[in-house]
């Protein structure tokens, strides 16, 4: 057995009222024993459901899985990323995957990562997971967001060791433990909303590979399970995932409304209009025909990065309902962070602008 193979892994995992999930996740995070888990770390992050009960009954069960609860959060601190740091300061794993509760991974998943971060020479490598949608305004608009981040943000570009753009899903984070002290861990990014993309800019600056793929073979997740919880959550997000850059915002707002939302006026409103007064040389067919091929090549490329990402392509058939959701949810999520000063999570406000508060 190589050097390689002893290597061990602690996998963290941050909690705050996710009874709907953790047991599914812990699970299936044991079931990875195989390769080289070490321990499994629960932070409970003051959670009021029943979160607290299923990890007792579940530590009973797993003699890997260890739980550490948070009594307060500390002054300049974001919630996520004290529980992470709380994981990480007890971990005692060569490798650390940070992963969220409401991820399932699938059987084999931990080998095929590790060996595919190895075999890369990663310093981090991070999945972008399958994303389940059972109701129809999560086949709208979380796919549709996936998409568009793939683009903002691609897999070969992050990858790439002489590229500066970086980026990590912190739904699954594996990072070399050495690595991520040097970098100064999450204590590093305590105030970041985006700390999974902070953490990836600050390997890179040390030198350190990122690696980011795909994964939805090797693991999935099923963000939120009400509109107001996804609401909050993108609101939280998206402006960060912008630039951080209200400019950024009008130019996606202005690149979406020429390539769709106008098409789409075409297809519906100019047929109308040409009939009605009758303009020499142009029927109302040939104005339709130009407008449905616009939509018809839009959805058909929507549906082709579906398929790339493993999220399948009927959502495509959701495509404009979730363009609109996404614009209406891009521009709350500016004024929050622009105007408002504050975004609210799991029943925590943090501040957007000056010092962070518990």
């Amino acid at each position: 057995m190589t050097e390689d193979r002893k290597e061990r892994v602690s996998v963290i995992i941050p909690a705050r009222n996710e009874a709907a999930s953790i047991e599914r996740c812990v699970l299936s995070v044991a079931a990875q024993s195989a390769a080289g888990l070490h321990e499994i770390i629960v932070v409970d992050d003051q959670s009021t459901d029943g979160t607290p009960a299923l990890l007792d009954r579940l530590q009973g069960r797993i003699p890997v899985l260890r739980v550490v609860r948070i009594e307060a959060l500390p002054a300049g601190w974001l919630g996520k990323c004290y529980a992470l740091d709380t994981g990480a300061r007890g971990a005692s794993g060569d490798w650390l995957l940070f992963t969220d509760a409401d991820t399932e991974h699938l059987p084999g998943s931990l080998a095929a990562a590790l060996e595919r971060a190895r075999a890369g020479g990663a310093a981090l490598f991070s999945l972008s997971p399958g994303q389940l949608a059972p109701t129809w305004w999560e086949k709208a608009v979380v796919p549709w967001i996936y998409v568009w981040l793939a683009k903002r943000y691609p897999f070969d570009d992050v990858s790439a060791p002489d590229s500066p753009r970086a980026a990590a899903n912190g739904q699954y984070l594996l990072v070399r433990r050495e690595v991520y002290e040097r970098i100064g861990g999450h204590s590093a990014v305590r105030g970041e909303i985006l700390e999974d993309v902070a953490l990836a800019r600050k390997v890179k600056a040390a030198g350190g590979r990122c690696l980011f793929l795909p994964g939805a073979q090797w693991v999935h997740t099923r963000m939120y399970r009400t509109f107001g919880e996804m609401w909050r959550g993108w609101t939280k997000n998206l402006y960060e995932l912008c630039g951080h850059s209200f400019s950024e915002v009008l130019a996606t707002i202005a690149e979406l409304c020429f390539l769709d939302i106008v098409p789409a006026a075409v297809l519906i409103v100019a047929p109308i209009l040409v009939a009605s007064l009758r303009i020499r040389g142009v029927t109302p067919v040939a104005i339709a025909a130009v407008g449905l091929a616009l939509v018809w090549w839009r959805h058909w490329n929507y549906a082709r990065s579906l398929r790339r990402l493993g999220l399948g392509g009927k959502a495509a058939v959701c495509y404009l309902p979730g363009e609109l959701i996404f614009l209406a949810l891009l521009l709350n999520s500016a004024y929050a962070h622009h105007w408002k000063g504050s975004v609210e999570w799991k029943g925590r406000h943090y501040a957007t602008k000056g010092d962070w508060g518990p």
